[in-house]
């Protein structure tokens, strides 16, 4: 006799620290319009963020929240004001606005911004984030607030905004 090519498995039960929801998978997505009026800018999105996710039907699930301009990003970090211009200033250190580089370069390049800092500065940064939800509400550490980073503005920007689970 032949031993059958696979075997069923029971579900594992989970472990007593692992919560497990169940309910149906639901998406809900909708892209925010936001303005901002410096070069440089550190805007706060955890409340419209939070309201998004609260009028959304899913309870338990992600938000994954996506910048759709390559010049622009996010952080996740506190908003105190001294930090903040920290950030900024590192941000000028990384890659300074005054220096050659050769997508500025109109010999090289075909954009006229002359925003290459901007590039890279979004580079490091990251365009998206991902943010567990959890009953329904942003599930972020005590200090922690979504940062919308503006490197080549000011500028009318979009960010698209996507809830998934149950």
């Amino acid at each position: 006799m032949s031993k059958p090519a696979f075997s069923m498995a029971k579900e594992p039960s989970a472990p007593a620290d692992i919560t497990r929801k169940q309910g149906t998978y639901q998406i809900a997505s909708m892209t925010l319009q936001i303005a901002t009026d410096e070069r440089v800018q550190l805007k706060n999105l955890t409340t419209e963020l939070a309201a998004f996710v609260e009028r959304a039907a899913v309870r338990d699930g992600v938000l994954h929240v996506s910048s759709l301009h390559t010049t622009a990003g996010f952080v996740l970090n506190e908003t105190q004001d001294a930090l903040l211009a920290d950030v900024k200033t590192l941000f000028e250190q990384i890659a300074p606005r005054n220096v050659y580089y050769q997508h500025n370069d109109g010999a090289l390049s075909d954009c006229s911004r002359k925003n290459a800092d901007a590039h890279l500065r979004a580079l490091v940064v990251g365009h998206s984030l991902s943010i567990p939800v959890e009953n329904g509400k942003l599930k972020l550490g005590q200090w922690q607030q979504v940062l919308f980073s503006e490197f080549d503005g000011p500028n009318q920007r979009k960010v698209h905004l996507q809830v998934m689970g149950i």
